[in-house]
């Protein structure tokens, strides 16, 4: 009997994890509760994908706020411009609060019509009606109520993310600000703390340029400890949540070290050498929101080697539609399978790879297991995928 099931997926369901948990165990020990229980049959190359925030949990990845405004105040001497943060309370409203706990003058630039990942400051189309120029012009709030009316409101939330960013700090202690010019933003800043996940290292780079001495990016913040706190060296508070009204729990570190272990488990478990990544947020946009999901870093801060590179297929829509367009039944799929064992992986200008765009796995497969264990309560922060690797001529 010809095989039926190509890739699928199953969200596993773990206990609540604490601080020093052996979480190496924890999953192994379930993988292979669930494998007996279905009655699965593992194979090489399988994938077990194991959310950043249980790592971050065991290793109790977490940093109290006075500790951020401690390495804040160590870096900066006067007021700061904060530089592009997103709107949101679970991401960033803690961070705001370890800011304003400095004392500086502080200058918020924020992008607009939306920050990065989409959240919205403004109705876009409105805005577009202005003759206003988003990549040159710097908006005060007085400009911004000048110009559109009145303030907008987030669509999901109904929430006023200005007003309560402004919230926790002291009066007149906060500027706001509206601008996609950086040159502005140089000119008028003595210090910067650029908060923008996915251009960040650019925009250290330009403002140094631009004669600002004293310019940071989270992941200059908390990337070593203080009295023993979380820390992470290579993202700082990048990929950060509120744990609580005064401490954030960080991306995990050592995700590599951890993916590893967990592979050598399951191996030494179940002789199969399967891979294993660590996952945070897809890399993937809601159309109707218009929210690009990916707030944290990177997707997986972890992976094992069999996770590096790219996938290279072909189109089978094009295949059927093209070159096997006078087959049909057996005959079809016989040929079909013929067709991609005999692919060249090197070249990706081929017709019968249109629409087929290589992406980073761990890009696609983080993002398959964001969907998988949502963000709830769903409770099944281990996602086991089978067949990902195989393609239509594998039995």
């Amino acid at each position: 009997m010809s095989r039926l099931i190509g890739t699928s997926s199953l969200g596993i369901r773990l206990p609540i994890v604490k601080q020093g948990d052996d979480l190496v165990k924890i999953v192994s020990d379930c993988f292979t509760e669930v494998i007996e229980q279905q009655k699965i049959e593992v194979s090489n190359t399988d994938i077990i994908g194991i959310t950043e925030s249980l790592l971050a949990r065991t290793q109790g990845n977490y940093v109290k706020l006075s500790y951020i405004t401690e390495d804040l105040n160590s870096k900066y001497n006067d007021e700061i411009s904060l530089v592009h943060p997103i709107l949101s309370r679970n991401r960033f409203l803690n961070i705001l609060k370890a800011i304003a706990n400095t004392n500086k003058k502080v200058k918020i630039y924020l992008s607009y019509p939306s920050d990065e990942v989409g959240n919205l400051l403004m109705d876009k189309y409105e805005i577009m009606k202005k003759n206003v120029n988003i990549y040159k012009d710097t908006l005060t709030e007085e400009d911004y109520l000048n110009i559109l009316g009145k303030k907008y409101l987030h669509p999901f939330t109904g929430l006023d993310y200005v007003e309560i960013y402004k919230s926790v700090f002291q009066k007149g202690q906060v500027e706001i600000l509206y601008s996609n010019n950086l040159e502005d933003i140089a000119k008028n800043s003595k210090s910067i703390l650029v908060a923008n996940i996915h251009d960040r290292e650019y925009m250290k780079e330009y403002f140094k340029e631009h004669g600002i001495n004293s310019v940071y990016t989270l992941a200059d913040i908390m990337s070593s400890p203080i009295n023993n706190s979380g820390y992470n060296e290579h993202y700082g508070l990048y990929g950060s949540n509120a744990a609580s009204d005064d401490s954030l729990k960080l991306f995990p570190r050592d995700a590599k070290k951890f993916v590893d272990d967990v592979q050598a488990e399951i191996m030494k478990r179940t002789g199969k050498k399967i891979e294993v990544l660590v996952y945070g947020d897809g890399a993937f946009k809601d159309p109707i929101g218009g929210i690009w999901e990916l707030a944290d870093p990177v997707v997986s801060p972890g992976f094992t080697d069999g996770l590096i590179g790219r996938p290279n297929e072909v189109k089978i829509k094009y295949l059927a539609d093209n070159d096997l367009a006078d087959l049909s039944g057996e005959e079809a799929i016989k040929a079909m399978k013929e067709k991609i064992k005999t692919k060249d992986d090197n070249d990706v200008t081929q017709n019968a790879k249109l629409g087929t765009t290589p992406r980073q796995l761990t890009d696609l497969v983080g993002s398959l297991c964001d969907l998988m264990s949502g963000s709830g309560d769903k409770g099944t922060p281990v996602i086991y995928i089978k067949g990902y690797f195989d393609n239509y001529s594998v039995e």
